[in-house]
């Protein structure tokens, strides 16, 4: 049984990237991975994808006195937030996920850069989700082009069309919660994204410093990091800053092709498990792990623990 001293958390959430492709080409993107003969990614393996995650939801239920994060931590429900790349250029196979999931017993949210998320699609997504989080770097159409969010049709959504999209959302599923990521960069530290975070109204706003773990390219300073917190102060109720050093093996991470892996504070790339399917879930987390200190503090700067 966990002792007297572990932390309690409402839900411990799963990251699943199933896909390095994107529509956009930012410049620091993390979603880079080594996969040489990996074959395809697994979110094209249903079976496999069924597979994979019955045998997280099994290992990682709050029932698992034996998993070893229960010596520092518990938790009371299980969510799986599907990630990228961009996830939504798999609309129908993401639908699948989120419908297995949640049959097996998670619940789901999705993190995406809101470019492909129409009425449609949100009417058919919205109310499977829990958490709608939406990558946001700038109000600005040049900044976001500069960094990198533009299609090959050289499309730039705008925040019009990215409020109506989760206004929508929130309509259909009047529970649902909504998430902000911004990238703190080189090309955005300097500006002012008080009044387009209070239009989107979202419960969480997690503001991340870029973090080079693939590349330094638009890497801030930590002073010029600290102004942009210290500019956006009027919404601290609701703001979650991440250092280069809160987000090393803070996370659990699984990337597309069912390996968990982690990234380390001043090294490039990444650390990876063997493939889950190969090794079984319990083998594959115990070569790379999380820091449980970490990943709890991230959701205590939250009121309420919210755990969007």
């Amino acid at each position: 049984m966990p002792s007297n001293s572990t932390t309690q958390n409402r839900e411990l959430v799963i990251n699943w990237h199933i896909t390095e492709a994107c529509n956009y080409s930012c410049r620091y993107c993390y979603a880079k991975w080594q996969a040489d003969d990996m074959g395809r990614e697994l979110i094209h393996d249903r079976q496999g994808t069924w597979n994979m995650l019955s045998g997280i939801y099994d290992y990682f239920r709050p029932e698992n006195v034996s998993n070893p994060l229960r010596k520092e931590m518990t938790w009371d429900s299980l969510r799986l937030n599907l990630a990228g790349g961009e996830p939504l250029l798999y609309q129908q196979k993401v639908i699948e996920v989120i419908k297995v999931a949640r049959q097996i017993g998670f619940t789901v949210s999705i993190i995406t850069n809101g470019s492909r998320m129409d009425g449609a699609l949100a009417e058919e997504m919205a109310p499977l989700l829990s958490v709608l989080g939406v990558s946001l770097d700038s109000a600005n159409e040049q900044t976001n082009a500069a960094i990198g969010r533009i299609d090959r049709r050289f499309d730039v959504p705008t925040t019009t069309e990215l409020g109506s999209a989760i206004i929508r959302a929130k309509s259909i599923n009047v529970g649902l919660k909504v998430k902000i990521n911004t990238v703190v960069n080189a090309l955005n530290w300097h500006q002012d994204l008080s009044d387009l975070v209070a239009s989107l109204a979202p419960v969480k706003w997690k503001v991340l410093r870029m973090l080079p773990s693939v590349t330094d390219e638009l890497a801030v300073t930590e002073q010029e990091f600290q102004h942009f917190v210290r500019r956006h102060q009027s919404h601290r109720k609701i703001m979650c800053v991440e250092d280069n050093t809160d987000m090393a093996e803070s996370y659990l991470m699984i990337d597309p092709h069912g390996r968990f892996f982690q990234n380390s504070l001043g090294k490039k790339g990444y650390v990876y498990s063997s493939p889950i399917l190969e090794v079984g879930v319990a083998g594959a987390y115990s070569h790379t792990g999380m820091s449980v200190l970490k990943f709890t503090s991230r959701y205590s700067q939250t009121p309420g623990n919210a755990q969007a």
